[in-house]
């Protein structure tokens, strides 16, 4: 029973200090900023935490599925390797000076105008486009029961988040840590960055140092790299 609380607390602190290192400034902070200045802020909230919300649960769920169907040791010291080159690769851009936001404030306000202009999701990422069409159709559906803007601040944020690097992060952890921890933890870290996103605004997003928060996350995967080699792979 020790041992269970301890591993669920251990999955809920990694996925929060994740989560609030690396999406502090990304492009799903910048939407729910920018719309939380024209738009209803709980509608904005709302959209925006559901789809981070269920795209945690999915990452989790995959990063708890994946031990099931691969060797467990090669699930966790494949995540050891990936919480060792984010982080080294965090810190070699800090230390180059070449850390660039994921999106700037201004092409985040251009996107949404033209996206609630023309009612179709904006083309955030290439990686997202089969994505959109099929998020097309369902929010055409959704459209009926829910509001615009909450529709518009979901589907925005969902491609935004999928395949970003808090994304992968999570299902990394989900392989060596407790899938509800690290769910319930994932999920708090980005309703504190998205209500701070959407109570502060424009002016908060203005103000955010990259060079400080991707310092910090780096930091932050080295450590829960060497974590995870200390621990070692888990018993077969």
């Amino acid at each position: 029973m020790e041992a269970t609380s301890t591993r669920f607390v251990e999955g809920f602190l990694k996925s929060w200090g994740v989560i609030m290192a690396s999406e502090i400034g990304d492009k799903t902070f910048l939407i729910a900023a920018v719309m939380a200045m024209k738009h209803p802020r709980k509608q904005v909230f709302a959209g925006a935490m559901s789809a981070l919300a269920i795209m945690t649960v999915l990452s989790a769920a995959m990063g708890w599925a994946a031990p099931n169907l691969i060797s467990p040791v090669y699930t966790h010291y494949a995540a050891t390797a990936l919480f060792f080159v984010f982080g080294l690769r965090l810190l070699w851009d800090v230390a180059r000076g070449s850390v660039e936001p994921e999106g700037d404030i201004g092409e985040v306000e251009k996107e949404l105008e033209m996206t609630l202009r023309g009612g179709q999701p904006a083309p955030t990422e290439a990686r997202a486009k089969g994505l959109a069409a099929s998020l097309a159709s369902l929010q055409a559906a959704a459209r009926r029961v829910f509001p615009a803007i909450l529709l518009q601040a979901f589907t925005l944020t969902f491609l935004a988040e999928w395949g970003d690097r808090s994304q992968i992060a999570t299902i990394g952890l989900a392989t060596g840590s407790d899938v509800v921890g690290v769910t319930l933890g994932g999920t708090l870290g980005h309703a504190m960055c998205t209500g701070a996103a959407v109570l502060g605004g424009k002016h908060l997003a203005e103000r955010v140092d990259e060079r400080a928060v991707s310092a910090v996350g780096g930091v932050l995967f080295l450590l829960f790299g060497a974590h995870s080699l200390w621990v070692g792979a888990p018993d077969v």
